[in-house]
């Protein structure tokens, strides 16, 4: 008997999978929030960091090698070291000199090696269950893919701004009222230097301490402010001259002019609107800040304000990362706070203000990842299970691999049905994959503008709370029925869910609702529709994958899943600006056709899925 079969799917699946969105995270986020901390500008964040994601856009191209050389276990083991490595170089070199392009350099590496450790946890998975434990633990593996997609983004960036707060100055707090109650009108503080008279140790002063915001405003009077706040900001060296705003932006975009194509969409298939003008922009208010204490020569005093606690429908405009220096601490700088444009009820926040060690504070958090990843490593080294299937393909020599190689793709593309099994990759998920990107905007716009009107602070709650537990109570759900019945008996009724629940969008844009309790549950029945339903897509690309180059073949089938998904987004913000959120949603619905049209043409063996024991006549012995 296999000893190895005693280590229980829970031992090593959540750890697994855990470990896989880790990395993820920490490249493709956390560099993101560290360079923003670390006084990087937008502009090369935004352009270095996207170039990131490559590693996982081309990974089907050397997937061949993780079934060619050495097993899947070695490569998931040998792969969290790596990670583990990179993680500690990214610490090692913050502090540098030269730590932009140092750090990006092994984040680049980070990133390799994290989308191979994802082709190989992807092949040890199929390789070590049998097809009843793949159904039965594919909801489980999303859910901990998740939950470090939220760990990632929530308990190390607090970790960092535990750092930042214990490592400088008494961080610095900023209590924000916002409500009818208040006067609309916007006060501007005065630009002389005010100290509280203290001298001891160096502290910031702030006025107002507690900011009261009404939440009426004049769109062109708000305009004003906020210019005027960069304009100072940037006068007095506090902060860097920045790129055209969002706004801007966005006006200039929607005054573009439509070609006759877009013109004949609109006027054919468009919602008959009046339109109204509606004045997105919220009420504002300006707090001053100085320091008490001249800085030494050359000494940089960075404060860093953040939203700490409260409704996130209040949010930081300006002045989030302010520089004082021996030149021009003797001057105030401005930090400015909005309400949310259709914040109408009594609401507050607060905001901390802090000036640690920002360098320190980011390299323990990535020693602190380091060490789990190491940790991590060490205990799938032990733990993880060795299948006897788990073995290079073929015997690692020059004249043999790229020969290996070409086939393995080869043989991808002369599979039975391949022609079908790409379809149903790219189909499939046709209705979700517009709608999940128009499901945020959806909840913010105006009602003029066809949206619910909902408040940022709402959004979080509806779609990143309700949202993502019924995307996790489906796909979790899914995983067990599957294993109960089998990909073939659930295939129809997972297909009808992630199709259908969509209906509760157009239900949604048809009644425009206030009551959030009806909202929450159209969000949560659609994104559990949608867990459930893909459910089978995921199992589905593991049952085509089988076979000699399964791995690869599954890497091949993620990228076909990944274009699904890329290209109807790219064009559903288009589509939806031309004909309005009623009639798009109307759009989504009958490209659910798709998805039940493309199901109707795949075959699936009728025992997949289903446990050794309960197959047909039972022919088929538990090992």
């Amino acid at each position: 008997m296999n000893t190895q079969k005693k280590a229980s799917p829970w031992a090593w699946i959540p750890s697994l999978y855990f470990a896989q969105g880790l990395p993820y995270v920490a490249v493709m986020t956390i560099s993101v929030i560290m360079y923003k901390r670390l006084g990087i500008s937008n502009t090369d964040i935004a352009l270095y960091t996207s170039w990131l994601y490559l590693p996982w856009v081309i990974k089907p191209f050397w997937s061949p090698f993780i079934d060619l050389l050495k097993t899947k276990r070695w490569w998931v083991v040998t792969m969290q070291m790596l990670v583990g490595a990179g993680l500690a170089g990214i610490a090692f070199t913050i502090p540098a000199p030269h730590f932009f392009q140092i750090t990006l350099a092994i984040f680049w590496l980070v990133a390799f090696s994290s989308a191979t450790h994802d082709i190989a946890a992807d092949g040890f998975y199929m390789l070590a269950l049998d097809t009843h434990d793949q159904a039965m633990y594919v909801g489980i593996r999303s859910t901990f893919y998740r939950i470090a997609t939220i760990a990632g983004q929530g308990l190390l960036v607090i970790l960092a701004g535990l750092l930042e707060s214990n490592t400088g100055l008494t961080p610095l707090s900023i209590e924000v009222k916002a409500g009818p109650q208040y006067a609309h009108e916007i006060t501007l503080p005065s630009t002389d230097y005010v100290s509280d008279g203290r001298n001891d140790k160096m502290h910031f002063v702030a006025s107002p301490a507690v900011l009261e915001i009404g939440t009426m405003a004049n769109p062109a009077h708000v305009d004003s402010i906020t210019a005027w706040v960069k304009q100072q900001n940037i006068a007095n060296g506090f902060a860097s001259p920045g790129t055209i705003s969002a706004t801007q932006s966005s006006t200039a975009a929607q005054e573009k002019r439509l070609n006759r194509f877009e013109s004949f969409i609109k006027e054919t298939f468009g919602e008959s609107r009046k339109q109204s003008r509606h004045q997105l922009t919220g009420n504002i208010g300006v707090v001053k800040v100085c320091l008490s204490q001249q800085p030494e020569p050359g000494e940089k005093v960075i404060l860093n304000t953040a939203h700490k606690a409260g409704d996130p429908s209040i949010f930081l405009s300006q002045g989030d990362r302010i520089e004082f220096t021996a030149d021009n601490w003797d001057k105030p700088a401005y930090i400015a706070i909005q309400a949310d444009p259709k914040l109408k009820e009594s609401s507050s926040a607060s905001f901390e203000s802090t000036s640690g060690n920002i360098t320190l504070a980011w390299s323990i958090t990535f020693f602190v990842l380091a060490g789990f990843f190491i940790a991590i490593c060490l205990y799938h080294k032990y733990i993880l299970p060795k299948p006897a299937s788990d073995r290079a393909v073929c015997e690692a020599t020059a004249s043999n691999i790229f020969k290996e190689f070409f086939a393995t793709f080869t043989s991808f593309f002369r599979k039975k049905q391949v022609a079908i099994a790409i379809l149903f990759m790219l189909l499939y998920r046709l209705p979700e994959a517009q709608l999940v990107k128009l499901i945020t905007p959806f909840l913010l716009d105006p009602k003029e503008l066809g949206g619910l009107g909902l408040t940022t602070g709402q959004v979080g709650l509806v779609y990143g709370t309700i949202g993502i537990l019924g995307l996790t109570i489906g796909g979790i759900i899914g995983g067990i029925v599957a294993a109960k019945g089998g990909l073939k008996k659930w295939l129809w009724p997972m297909a009808w869910s992630i199709s259908l629940t969509c209906a509760t969008f157009v239900y949604l844009s048809y009644y425009q609702p206030d009551n959030l309790l009806i909202i929450n549950l159209c969000v949560f029945i659609e994104q559990f529709g949608y867990g459930f339903g893909f459910t089978a897509y995921m199992l589905y690309l593991i049952y085509f994958s089988d076979g000699e180059h399964k791995t690869a073949h599954y890497a091949i089938c993620t990228a076909f899943m990944a274009l699904g998904m890329m290209l109807p987004g790219m064009a559903a913000g288009w589509l939806q600006e031309l004909i309005g959120y009623k009639h798009f949603f109307y759009w989504v619905m009958i490209c659910c056709i798709a998805t039940i049209a493309v199901c109707a043409f795949i075959k699936i063996s009728p025992d997949y899925g289903l446990r050794a024991s309960s197959k047909k006549g039972g022919e088929i012995e538990t090992k």
